[in-house]
């Protein structure tokens, strides 16, 4: 009687079918080791193809799906993207609202012209001519300007942000009786405004904050009169939200 030599054949070779699935499990497991070692985008998307073909089944299909994360990001990323520039938007509208407020006040008062406003990626600063407030060389903030400022207080009280303080000076060396430099004028009347928002303006003294940096930082150039006295200021800067983290103490 003729063997079936064909049946016989297929017989002998079947172990190479488990052979083959073997490796191909290993070598998806040691993908998956490596990418999870070093995730990156191009070795998650290296993972992803290797799973497509180990885990495709005899007909073409394959049994589990793996989502293509070139063209279809993870929806939890989109939210949070979605979510942020929700915020931006929001809190740009804000600091454009309280600029309005502050443009309209400078603009009906005797303040046109010693004030101004502008909206950066810090927040929005004000910034106040030191003639405003203070006598030449000194620091106490001037009584006919102090219910101008607390106007200033009551817009700075329809928000919760944190409020930077900075006093600054031109290059003009300054040394008399209550000063020996100008490092300590600015950092006195940045204080004394602080100091005025909290007691005559009711703002939250957590929310506030003095520095002064003398004449180190300049918005124009101190070699002319006009230079020197733009440089002459205080500025009140309104954070941008997003920095609120640097603000709050850390246990």
């Amino acid at each position: 009687m003729k063997k079936n030599t064909k049946k016989e054949k297929d017989d002998t070779e079947r172990w190479m079918l488990s052979y083959l699935d073997f490796i191909t499990l290993m070598m998806i497991f040691f993908l998956m080791m490596y990418a999870i070692s070093n995730v990156d985008t191009k070795k998650s998307q290296a993972l992803a193809n290797s799973l497509k073909i180990g885990f495709n089944s005899g007909n073409g299909e394959n049994v589990i799906a793996v989502s293509d994360s070139s063209n279809s990001p993870p929806t939890v990323i989109d939210q949070q993207n979605t979510q942020n520039n929700s915020d931006s938007i929001a809190e740009e509208e804000k600091l454009s609202d309280v600029k309005k407020k502050v443009d309209d006040l400078v603009n009906d008062s005797e303040l046109k012209g010693s004030v101004t406003t502008s909206i950066q990626e810090r927040g929005l600063i004000i910034s106040f001519n030191d003639s405003v407030f203070f006598n030449s060389g000194q620091s106490t903030i001037k009584p006919d300007w102090q219910g101008k400022l607390i106007s200033i207080s009551k817009i700075l009280n329809d928000i919760d942000n944190y409020i930077h303080v900075e006093g600054h000076t031109d290059n003009v060396a300054i040394n008399n009786d209550y000063f020996h430099s100008n490092w300590q004028l600015s950092a006195v009347r940045a204080a004394n405004v602080v100091e005025f928002l909290i007691s005559k303006g009711n703002v939250k003294p957590e929310r506030l904050s003095s520095v002064g940096y003398g004449e180190y930082r300049p918005v124009k150039d101190n070699n002319t009169e006009d230079g020197r006295a733009a440089n002459r200021r205080v500025d009140i800067v309104i954070l941008n939200t997003k920095f609120n983290n640097s603000e709050i103490p850390k246990e």
